[in-house]
């Protein structure tokens, strides 16, 4: 697998590290004119960050340190601080010190490494890891794949086993390979060296190289990183920063301080490489740039983007860190959406877009006995720099945007918040405030048909039937009844037309066993100017206020009929986007396109994309609401809640309803006829403690399951004692809910293979890729991973209807 280092590039490599070498031997501080690093001229003083350095090195929180500070493509900050060594002889700290960078060494070789091999077409990074290393494949981690490993999310441990005496690198991957989970993979975030010695063993593999002779002919020499390198030659051993004393009171200088790495020969995917501050700056700027060559501009944006599951609470990028507890080096200022990584003996590097600027902080703060710390002395330099940064007015705004604390996309992300005392007004009360604008008609009433239920009132409770049937210019003409009636409490497909008692007007059922029973009548729709849609959804692909919304909409384009969709929140949040995407025409009542099973999207926005993306053209206005953000669970709204349906009676519910519904279809119950409909599951053939301590062991993010016992009242097992869990939502923004279907599904399945009857789950799953999957035993993290591609495709097209 290892290939020698051509004769040449040894030359190239000796000559260019004399030269290095002797550069700025003395220098302390400086800027070439062009702003690289340079030969020494004056530079730009922050005295703050001076100020905060030198006050570290005089509490004995680190012996000296390198900062370089890249800004705008020029490097503007370029200063060494105290002692590069305090023992056994005092040094002082110089520019062109060499570090050992520690695991900084993840993200400069190994992540650059791999998404390199990702561009070439050689590695995939949805992939188990097996595929590359067929070795991997023992005690559980069959499934794990490329993309947990670099996001930390595989459940490895977090290092090797270092009591028992071992040696070697192929020692460590024969130990990496025999490993076992600790958690769950994909369950939750744990940073691991396990994870990047594995990667390290992948690149080796794929790309025939050693890992150190990968790094130097596809990183370094392109980038002319001409100090770093794994395994520094004597040569640079007096401009090397030494860490601490090793087991056997041995200085380490030019030797690495990570004691697995030591043990494997100083070449590793974790650590062991050694650099100085200005060629990490040719690494950042690179970055910056776009890839400096060595990536591709689309490469860099995906790597350093958020690639953790959605549920995750941290931010990861594929090797980077962008928001998590190891970001103290972003500082407070430098808004979430940089990225960046730190290193155990006291080195860092943060990258910011947003700004165009980049931190390098690199000191032993191990040395010399290991009771040194770096990581409050990060973000006290990041915070500086980013104060004293010579920021243009364009720059100021976008960071300040960038900073908002405020809902976010990523869902769970740090610095977030997750709830709020909002004021919110549907649609019908910025209807009523307007004066009723657009069921305006010159010289006579327009004639209106609105489709509504009980969830179609005002702020003062009063239903969108009798605002309407009392507005000036307005003449209710028609009513049309969704699923459940115009009450909203009949769970039957009986719905029959009947008359409003209060105002008299009829009401047409649009529900009913046949397809054109849930359609409006041709006949009624031409004897109307508008149809007025008022009603809450439950923000699921499958509940039928969705399909009749189209169906509406379908009508109403070929009566030549105006539709107006008075807006209403989605109950659990227009910021998530979750589940399999419905697979292409399977269309149906409860599937009326290729939307995901929780779309994150309110109906005046599903209308807008409907009337879109499928061509139906019908003349559509939607009345927004006012006051509704895109993060609000229903219980920020400050609205009243009013079951949807008769078996969504709470918030809870709802949040649970678009995974647990996904089983509905199979022999289990989901509680319907019970005081918690979706927040149970069982059956007379579930063992309640078994299938809870298996759902547990899960690590599923966002719920919890306890042992029950029920008798539904109705539905399935009506009547019949039923054992099974009761699902406890411990952080509804951390849930992933329609995995959380797949994992119910996979668990029945593995614990109940001869009881439980899966089939049905597809009418609901529509998407025959996961289906396959869980009738195939695949784990259901990689099933949901399987379907991010098209979710991200959907994401962009979603995009172009969103109104909040």
């Amino acid at each position: 697998m290892a290939f020698a280092i051509p004769i040449l590039l040894a030359c190239v490599l000796t000559a260019t590290s004399l030269c290095a070498g002797s550069r700025g031997a003395g220098e302390t501080s400086g800027l070439r004119p062009d702003g690289q690093p340079g030969a020494a001229v004056p530079t730009r003083a922050f005295p703050a960050v001076d100020a905060v350095i030198q006050n570290a090195i005089s509490d004995g929180s680190i012996p000296g340190a390198v900062l370089v500070v890249g800004h705008d493509g020029q490097v503007i900050y370029r200063k060494a601080y105290g002692a590069r060594a305090l023992e056994p002889r005092r040094e002082v700290m110089t520019l062109d010190t060499v570090f050992d960078v520690a695991s900084l060494t993840k993200v400069i070789v190994t992540t650059t490494a791999v998404m390199q091999l990702v561009e070439r077409g050689k590695v995939r990074l949805n992939d188990p890891v097996a595929k590359y290393l067929p070795e991997f494949a023992r005690n559980g981690k069959e499934e794990i794949t490329v993309r947990q490993l670099l996001t930390h999310y595989s459940g490895l441990e977090p290092d090797l086993d270092l009591k028992t005496s071992w040696e070697g690198k192929q020692t460590a991957y024969r130990m990496t390979f025999a490993e076992t989970p600790a958690d769950p993979p994909g369950s939750k975030f744990s940073y691991s060296d396990v994870n990047f010695i594995v990667v390290g063993a992948l690149v080796e593999r794929v790309s025939g190289e050693t890992l150190d002779e990968y790094a130097m002919r596809h990183i370094f020499l392109p980038l002319k990183m001409t100090r770093t390198r794994y395994l520094p030659p004597a040569a640079w051993r007096m401009k090397i920063a030494p860490t601490q004393y090793d087991e056997h009171e041995r200085m380490l200088r030019g030797v690495v301080h990570d004691p697995t790495a030591r043990r494997m020969g100083g070449v590793a995917g974790q650590a062991g490489l050694f650099s100085t501050g200005d060629d990490l700056a040719k690494f950042a700027q690179a970055l910056l740039n776009g890839g400096g060559g060595i990536l591709s501009a689309m490469t860099v944006e995906k790597m350093t983007r958020p690639e953790q599951p959605p549920s995750a609470p941290v931010l990861r990028g594929f090797g980077w860190d962008i928001d998590s507890p190891f970001s103290s080096n972003r500082g407070d200022l430098l808004p979430v959406g940089g990225f960046g990584h730190t290193g155990f003996t006291g080195t860092s590097m943060w990258i910011d877009p947003t700004t165009r600027t980049y931190i390098i902080l690199l000191t032993n703060a191990v040395h010399p006995r290991g009771k040194g710390n770096a990581i409050a002395l990060r973000s006290k330099v990041a915070t500086a720099v980013a104060a004293a940064l010579p920021l243009t007015t364009s720059e100021k705004e976008a960071m300040r945007g960038e900073s908002i604390t405020g809902y976010n996309e990523a869902q769970s992300a740090a610095r977030r918040m997750s709830v709020r005392n909002g004021t919110v007004k549907n649609g019908i009360d910025a209807l009523e405030e307007r004066g009723f604008d657009v069921l305006q008609v010159a010289g006579r009433k327009k004639r209106v048909g609105l489709v509504t239920n009980q969830t179609g009132v005002d702020l003062d409770g009063r239903r969108t039937i009798d605002v309407l049937a009392g507005a000036a210019g307005v003449s209710l003409d028609a009513i049309f009844s969704p699923e459940h009636g115009v009450t909203g409490t009949l769970d039957t497909t009986d719905i029959h037309n009947s008359k409003d008692a209060a105002t008299g007007v009829p009401v047409y059922s649009v529900y009913g066993a046949t397809d054109a029973a849930r359609r409006p009548a041709a006949d009624v729709m031409k004897s109307l100017d508008a149809v007025v849609i008022d009603i809450q959804d439950a923000g699921a692909r499958f509940y039928t206020y969705e399909t009749t919304l189209g169906y509406f909409l379908e009508g109403a384009a070929a009566a030549g009929v105006e539709v107006i969709v008075l807006d209403r929140p989605d109950p659990i949040t227009g910021s998530f986007v979750q589940g399999p995407v419905a697979d292409a025409g399977h269309e149906s009542f409860t599937n009326y396109g290729t939307v995901p099973v929780r779309h994150g999207m309110t109906l005046g926005e599903l209308a807008k994309m409907f009337n879109a993306e499928r061509n139906i053209h019908a003349k559509l206005t939607v009345v927004p609401m006012q006051g509704w953000q895109r993060g609000d669970w229903f219980d920020s709204t400050g609205l009243a809640w009013v079951n949807p349906s008769p078996n969504l009676r709470s918030v809870t519910e709802a949040a649970l309803y678009p995974g647990v519904a996904l089983i509905e279809g199979t022999n289990v119950s989901v509680g319907r006829g019970t005081d918690t409909p979706f927040e149970v599951v069982g059956a007379p053939w579930i063992k309640s403690r078994e299938l809870a301590a298996y759902l547990n062991s899960r690590g599923i993010a966002g719920v919890r399951f306890v042992p029950v016992t029920f008798t539904p009242g109705a539905s399935a097992y009506s009547g019949l004692k039923c054992e099974g869990v009761n699902i406890i939502l411990t952080e509804r923004n951390a849930l992933d809910v329609p995995e959380l279907g797949i994992e119910l599904a996979a668990a029945l399945k593995r614990l109940y293979p001869a009881d439980f009857k899966m089939e049905r789950m597809a009418e609901l799953l529509v998407n025959q890729a996961a289906f396959d999957g869980l009738v195939a035993g695949k784990d259901p993290r990689r099933i949901a991973q399987d379907w991010q591609e098209e979710l991200e495709k959907f994401e962009v097209m979603r995009k172009k209807y969103l109104i909040y």
